[in-house]
């Protein structure tokens, strides 16, 4: 899962040593979403070589990788949100269209192309058909 946001809050670093003699480090940061209605989500970093490969500063709009997971204990749910990858930007809106997109609206950019060549002239006759629930099965990609 990503999610895009500016680091709002950087965390103290939390560290300590395993059961089994192992030292480990978690960094924690908040981040705050940027929709019309901005939320904020704590996430953290677990393991030195993440933390280093993966520097977040205050104001850093990043784009961040993770993995949710939830445990029980004492009969008390616990959920952490590990980021595996954070990036400098947005990089969701900077990914490519689908290349479907790309096809269908090349025709179109055609000045030339005559009406009954443009693939969007058989959609378009489609669309000023009555609907009917044979029409909505057809088009209906849910798998279920």
């Amino acid at each position: 899962m990503d999610i895009v946001g500016k680091i709002i809050q950087v965390l103290p670093l939390q560290e300590g040593i395993s059961k089994t003699g192992n030292p480990w480090k978690v960094q924690s940061y908040v981040l705050e979403t940027q929709e019309q209605y901005p939320r904020k989500v704590c996430f953290e970093i677990f393991g030195e070589d993440r933390i280093k490969n993966n520097p977040c500063n205050v104001d850093d709009i990043v784009t961040v990788s993770f993995d949710i997971e939830s445990r029980e204990f004492n009969g008390r749910w616990y959920t952490s949100i590990r980021a595996w990858r954070v990036q400098q930007g947005n990089m969701l809106a900077q990914q490519p269209a689908p290349a479907s997109a790309e096809v269908a609206s090349a025709p179109m950019a055609t000045p030339a192309a005559a009406p009954a060549q443009t693939p969007m002239s058989a959609p378009a006759q489609a669309n000023t058909a009555p609907f009917d629930a044979v029409a909505a099965e057809e088009t209906d990609d849910l798998p279920f």
